[in-house]
C-alpha cells in the first residue's frame, strides 16, 4: 500500500474517475444500441444529435479515441440513411 499522502489521495481520486468515466461509457454505449434498434428514420433522426454529442463528450475527456468517436459517428449516420 502506498505510503504518502499524495500517493493515498490519487488512489482515492483514481477510483473516483474510473467509476465516472465507466458509466458515462456504459450510458452512451446503450445509447448507441438503443439508435440502432430504431426502425423509424424520423425518430432516429431525431435522436442522433443527443448520441453524438455524447461520443464528443467521451472524445475530449479521452475515454475513447477520437478516431473511434469518428467511426462511431459515420457508423450510426449510415445507418440512418439506410433507414429512409
Amino acid at each position: 500500500m502506498a505510503n504518502h499522502k499524495s500517493a493515498l489521495k490519487r488512489i482515492r481520486s483514481s477510483e473516483a474517475k474510473r467509476l465516472t468515466n465507466r458509466y458515462k461509457h456504459r450510458t452512451t454505449r446503450n445509447a448507441i444500441k438503443r439508435l440502432r434498434e430504431l426502425e423509424d428514420a424520423k425518430a432516429a433522426q431525431e435522436m442522433l444529435p443527443a448520441v453524438s454529442a455524447m461520443i464528443d463528450k467521451l472524445a475530449k475527456k479521452n475515454i475513447i479515441h477520437s478516431n473511434k468517436a469518428a467511426n462511431l459517428k459515420s457508423g450510426l449516420a449510415m445507418h440512418i440513411a439506410s433507414l429512409s
